[in-house]
């Protein structure tokens, strides 16, 4: 897929050099960017969610038992 991309002028002089030492294309130089940073920053939600509660001093069990002994006072118990 053909994409345009508009770069500053200092960004487009150092990835000439960068791919003149490297011996690539502008467009690959790009994909591999890309590539990278998707490698380095895209997770799916699962792998963002696991272990979101990691930082909390309250553990799981005793969140729940919490949340239910408010219902339980709700409700006259």
């Amino acid at each position: 897929m053909r994409t345009i991309v508009d770069l500053p002028t200092d960004q487009v002089e150092s990835l000439d050099k960068w791919c003149r030492r490297e011996g690539v294309s502008r467009a690959e130089a790009v994909r591999r960017a890309v590539a990278e940073h998707l490698r380095k920053h895209h997770t799916s939600g699962a792998a963002r969610a696991f272990g979101i509660w990691r930082s909390d001093p309250e553990d799981g069990m005793s969140y729940q038992d919490r949340l239910r002994s408010e219902w339980d006072s709700r409700n006259g118990g």
